[in-house]
C-alpha cells in the first residue's frame, strides 16, 4: 500500500504519551497513530450514518428506490 507523509502537531502531553506507549508496546508511533485513526474513523462512520438517518427522518434528505435510480441511469438489472 502506498504511504503518504503527513506532518501533524499535537499537544506536548499527548506526544509524550504516544512516545511512552510506543516504547512499552514495542511498536512504532506511526503504527499507533494509524490504528488510532482507523478506530476513530470506524466510530465516525457510525456518527455519519446516524446524521444521515436523522436527516432522512427530518425530510432534509431524500431516499430513492434502487429501481428508480437504475431506470434514471438507464441501467437494466
Amino acid at each position: 500500500m502506498p504511504v503518504t507523509k503527513k506532518l501533524i502537531s499535537m499537544d506536548e502531553s499527548l506526544a509524550r504519551e504516544l512516545s511512552t506507549i510506543s516504547k512499552i508496546l514495542g511498536v512504532s508511533q506511526r503504527e499507533i497513530v494509524e490504528k488510532a485513526l482507523d478506530f476513530y474513523f470506524d466510530y465516525l462512520d457510525v456518527a455519519v450514518a446516524e446524521k444521515i438517518s436523522q436527516e432522512i427522518e427530518e425530510g432534509k434528505m431524500k431516499v430513492y428506490e434502487a429501481e428508480e435510480v437504475f431506470k434514471e441511469l438507464g441501467i437494466d438489472v
